[in-house]
């Protein structure tokens, strides 16, 4: 977006959805967001280097607490070091994730113009985007609150629609909203793109911290009386603005749809043609994709033959697909999803049925993010597990012990110092130490490269909450 002499615009970022969709490469511990699904940086990366350079302050991203090293790990790879990460100790929808957007932006500037959006939405033309922007952020000065309506290209169930009004005097290329409209049938929905006057609801908004604030406190007074205290009684440490977690959670749960957009006069919308997508669905990512001849989406190690219009990707070990047509097939380490991609919106019930079923995969992946690097399960039997552990360079772990496991850690790459009760531990490649169980310990990576071992845990509980932390750089308890 070019400059402007009028206040630059504060990109806030919505980064708490789980993307259930697109399981299971998208869980809850590492949702869609954090993953490169369509460029070589993740969606998130990809979503705050859209709202870079002049015209652009900082970003503010409202992420749930547990992903709040991923966000800053990720923003940081973008060359974002100043970005203000805003923690949820709790997800209540979007009314108070936005809520607090104001609050804290109005701290600085009442006038600032917020221009919020999901972090995991594809949009492929930036120019006209930028444009669309323009016309929103005047809107918006003007006291309006403005959203991105897409037009639609096809008879999609999957969105809420809006049905635009008549344009608004003064404002170019902006109208009024006539409705919001639920996720129609697909015969609504064929009249809808037939008739030309609905259009895909975004989820995107801009607004002036003021109207925002001033429409939540007519419109949703409980929502923002909640967000103002938990703002209040908000604590910062590193990156981190950490909204009051009992406060926050006496939040209503209620999107800003429906506690504000669909009462207020002040709303608006502008009409436009982003090449947006949710990403929503593996449907909704093979459409975005591109394709080869035969209409095939391929990542990873991945072979075809006489297959047309699928979507296949492996995240690992060799995938081969023979004679399927409009097929989706998705290989993790410890998953595997095989549909027809007309029932891409089924897999949600898929994964509550896995819930309901007790599978550990349904939300967590073999490999566990973690602030100081990341762990992966190899083996697990009757009273033993192994790991393999990987530090990044200056990173340490928690100073901890444990009540029912002893632990192995054997050096395969880097230098690891290791503190066990009185003693400091230098270890190499190809060492290794014992760690008896009960004793006080903790590894750091003093290095320049990642440091990688493999941890063989023996004992007679070997559940990931049996620690005691006595000392953490990453304010973990």
């Amino acid at each position: 977006m070019s400059g402007t002499d009028q206040h630059p615009i504060l990109p806030v970022v919505l980064c708490g959805g789980t993307g259930s969709r697109l399981w299971p490469l998208s869980r809850e511990g590492f949702p869609k967001q954090f993953w490169p699904l369509l460029s070589q940086n993740s969606m998130l990366q990809d979503t705050v280097a859209r709202a870079q350079g002049p015209g652009f302050s900082s970003p503010m991203v409202i992420c749930n607490e547990a992903h709040r090293f991923l966000v800053a790990e990720q923003l940081h790879a973008n060359g974002m070091q100043d970005a203000k990460i805003v923690l949820e100790p709790v997800a209540r929808n979007s009314a108070p994730a936005i809520a607090a957007a104001a609050v804290l932006a109005h701290e600085a500037d009442p006038d600032a113009v917020l221009w919020l959006m999901a972090a995991d939405a594809a949009i492929t033309d930036t120019a006209a985007l930028n444009a669309a922007l323009a016309r929103a952020a005047a809107a918006a000065r003007a006291g309006r609150i403005v959203a991105f309506g897409m037009k639609p290209t096809s008879p999609e169930t999957g969105y809420g629609y809006i049905e635009a009004g008549a344009p608004l005097a003064g404002l170019e290329g902006v109208a009024a909203i006539q409705s919001f409209v639920e996720k129609p049938d697909l015969a609504t929905a064929r009249t809808y793109l037939e008739g030309g006057r609905h259009l895909w609801n975004s989820g995107m908004f801009v607004a002036t911290a003021a109207t925002l604030l001033a429409e939540l406190e007519r419109l949703a007074p409980e929502v923002l009386s909640t967000v103002r205290a938990a703002v209040a009684g908000a604590t910062r440490d590193l990156d981190f603005v950490r909204l009051d977690p009992v406060i926050f959670a006496g939040a209503p749960d209620i999107s800003i749809d429906y506690a504000v957009m669909e009462k207020t006069g002040q709303a608006a919308v502008v009409p436009a043609s982003l090449g947006w997508s949710d990403v929503g669905s593996w449907a909704s990512l093979w459409e975005v994709s591109p394709k080869d001849a035969g209409g095939n989406v391929t990542q990873g190690k991945v072979e075809l033959y006489d297959a047309r219009n699928c979507y296949v990707r492996s995240e690992g070990m060799l995938t081969g697909v023979v004679g399927l047509r409009d097929a989706v097939v998705v290989v993790t380490d410890d998953a595997v999803l095989a549909m027809h991609r007309d029932r891409s919106q089924d897999v949600k019930k898929l994964l509550e049925q896995l819930k309901a079923n007790g599978h550990k995969e349904a939300t967590e992946h073999r490999r566990m993010y973690r602030p100081w690097g990341h762990y992966e399960g190899l083996i697990q039997g009757s009273r033993f597990q192994v790991k393999k552990i990987s530090v990044k360079p200056g990173a340490k772990l928690s100073l901890q012990k444990h009540f029912h496991r002893a632990e192995h850690w054997v050096v395969v790459n880097g230098t690891a110092i290791v503190e066990r009760d009185d003693e400091r531990i230098m270890l190499r490649e190809n060492e290794s130490i014992y760690l008896p169980l009960g004793c006080v310990h903790r590894m750091e990576n003093p290095g320049k490269i990642p440091l990688t071992l493999i941890e063989v845990q023996v004992g007679s509980y070997l559940g990931e909450d049996d620690i005691v932390r006595f000392e953490d750089t990453y304010g973990r308890t």
